[in-house]
């Protein structure tokens, strides 16, 4: 047995519960919440949206001008007169009808891109704001394509979907006025064929609404596999699983064409149904109204003014239909990012820092945290089982207390407890004589430093990652931290040195630089609690052993948690707390426990022999 399965590393959640699910199939919204999620992205810019409607009904006025002009002009032609002046106007209304149209489509357009920006606000403000289950529970690449292309989808369906269908249905009831006061019978003709076709178009939309909703589902698995895939991306070129992975991508991404190709084929019906209603309507108005010209029931002019504002119906009624089609597929999005708003985020209050001041990290001078634990009960989901049960422990400050265990447990949950990543079940937990949940979160976080087991590293410069949790930390404090840290010879090495980018993840560093680093901030942040997961596991002998000794110089003003599997870590502890299956068997020192505890002894006999061979 090696030292690190003698004393394991709790894994926290996703030791005892299942991989997070995938894309998850998003249930369909109400009508009702829907518009009122619409109008709420829609409502700060009702003004802008208002006046480009406005500009957009005046361009459709000045079109519906265009066929009395013509039919002005036809009966100029007809009694020889003077056409310089009806073709005068008719280059103006061309003119100013699409100067108008082009400046409304502006405004319209650069709204959408307002909308798209304060909704990517307002979810990015969420989404990183998430209880940690709920991040657990939904994969990181999904939730990132709700941000992406989902809200890329309100750009339409808030702003052209909305204008078009108000000016479209103006503009359709304006022109059938005018054709009704021409010729209600060809009118009648006209109706007649718009209404059949409608009613298949009717037939089209829901079909297009579930096609959109699958596709932008399928959308979100593509990210959610991928970010996978270069979450892991050494372990997937180690494994030779190139292939595999691109496999799985593929599978999505042909999921995703498919959906979109279905709901691509019944928007393209849609259109057609537009057309093909206009032609057969013209078919249709010429017959009967070319047999009406003959008859002289009305005069040739008339004829032709009506089959230009029968030509002219085409954009009132696309217009209509894309503002329902733009809307079957907006709602899909919108009801993803309802779903996303929906999840459970963390309280938002930020309390009162001690140190009153815009510094958040706590100061030197004030007293090391205590912490109890009494009768913690915790378990990750309901249908899993208890990862504590019933622990209790008390930790005085300042000093250093070890956790050690076989893995599993709940060591590490231990520090999501403390940190309010997670909620207990049952019991409390008390710092400085305080249940946690009593005390802001950013007044409890200001006073811990945490190093997680991986060491995460962000991408960007050294500095970058250095002053991550302590913003304001002044350059001689961070020169004392490399020097504490040991990081003071590769900042050297750097070619930018602290401004040298570190790579996808600290991708440039080495796993014990990546530790160190992360051993940094947490020191920069000059807590009153230290949080040290596995701090020093991926260390070599020299520089664990600096660490520790920088660790136990910490604790003499701090109060230290560490998890440990090293019994040269282990022994340094003022205290060890022994845990077994979500229990808490002993509390003690070295000596006391291996003579006092089974396991312990058990545990450090293994340690001690591994050290020997």
């Amino acid at each position: 047995m090696s030292g690190t399965e003698a004393v394991g590393v709790d894994a926290g959640p996703n030791e005892t519960s299942a991989p997070a699910a995938g894309a998850r199939e998003t249930p369909q919204l109400p009508a009702r919440e829907t518009w009122a999620a619409l109008y709420r992205h829609f409502r700060p810019h009702r003004g802008t949206v208002a006046l480009g409607a406005l500009l957009a009904l005046i361009g459709t006025a000045t079109g519906l001008a265009q066929p009395l002009a013509a039919k002005a002009l036809v009966d100029r032609l007809g009694d020889d007169g003077s056409i310089t002046g009806v073709l005068l106007l008719l280059t103006g209304l061309v003119v100013f009808g699409t100067a108008v149209q082009a400046l409304g489509s502006y405004l319209l357009e650069r709204t959408a891109e307002s909308v798209v920006l304060a909704a990517r606000r307002t979810l990015i403000g969420r989404l990183l704001r998430l209880r940690l289950p709920e991040v657990e529970r939904t994969q990181p690449g999904d939730l990132m394509s709700r941000v992406t292309s989902d809200t890329t989808l309100l750009r339409a369906v808030t702003t052209q979907s909305i204008v078009s269908a108000a000016t479209g249905s103006l503009a359709f009831l304006a022109t059938i006025t005018l054709m009704g006061l021409m010729d209600p019978v060809l009118l009648g003709v006209t109706l007649g064929v718009i209404v059949v076709i409608g009613a298949a178009v009717a037939l089209v939309m829901p079909r297009i609404s579930r096609a959109a909703k699958r596709s932008q589902e399928a959308v979100g698995h593509i990210s959610a596999v991928l970010e996978r895939a270069f979450g892991a991306f050494r372990t997937v070129k180690a494994s030779g699983a190139e292939d595999r992975e691109t496999a799985v991508v593929e599978t999505a991404a042909r999921d995703a064409w498919l959906h979109g190709v279905t709901a691509a084929k019944w928007q393209t019906v849609a259109g057609a149904s537009v057309g093909l209603a206009v032609q057969v309507s013209f078919l249709a108005v010429l017959g009967v109204g070319g047999a009406r010209v003959a008859s002289g029931a009305i005069s040739v002019s008339t004829l032709v003014a009506f089959l230009l504002f029968l030509f002219y119906l085409i954009d009132p009624v696309s217009s209509l239909v894309g503002a329902v089609t733009q809307y079957q597929v907006g709602t899909a999005a919108v009801a993803r990012i309802v779903e996303a708003e929906r999840l459970e985020t963390e309280a938002l209050e930020t309390g009162t820092l001690e140190t009153g001041t815009a510094d958040a990290r706590p100061q030197a001078s004030r007293k090391p945290a205590s912490i109890v634990f009494d009768d913690v009960s915790f378990r990750y989901r309901d249908d899993l089982p208890y990862v504590h049960s019933g622990v209790s422990f008390e930790v005085p400050g300042p000093g250093m207390t070890a956790f050690v265990g076989p893995s599993g447990a709940g060591k590490t949950t231990v520090f999501g407890l403390v940190e309010r990543f997670y909620e207990p079940a049952g019991g409390r937990i008390l710092i400085d004589g305080r249940d946690i949940r009593e005390l802001p979160l950013a007044e409890l976080r200001a006073a811990i430093g945490y190093v997680e087991q991986d060491s995460p590293v962000l991408a960007g410069t050294l500095r970058e990652n250095l002053v991550f949790a302590a913003p304001d930390a002044s350059d001689d404090e961070i020169r004392q931290v490399l020097v504490r840290a040991r990081l003071d010879t590769l900042v050297e090495r750097l070619p930018d040195g602290l401004d040298t980018l570190v790579g996808h993840r600290g991708s440039k560093l080495s796993g014990g630089e990546r530790q160190r680093v992360a051993i940094a901030r947490a020191l920069l942040r000059r807590p009153r609690l230290l949080l040290l997961d596995e701090a020093t596991s991926q260390l070599d002998a020299v520089n664990e052993m600096a660490l520790r000794d920088v660790v136990a110089e910490v604790a003499q003003e701090v109060t230290v948690l560490v998890v440990a599997h090293r019994l040269s870590t282990v022994t340094l502890a003022d205290r060890i707390v022994v845990m077994d299956a979500g229990r808490v068997r002993a509390v003690g020192t070295h000596e006391e426990l291996v003579a006092g505890d089974a396991l312990y002894g058990e545990l450090a006999a293994t340690q001690f022999l591994a050290a020997a061979r």
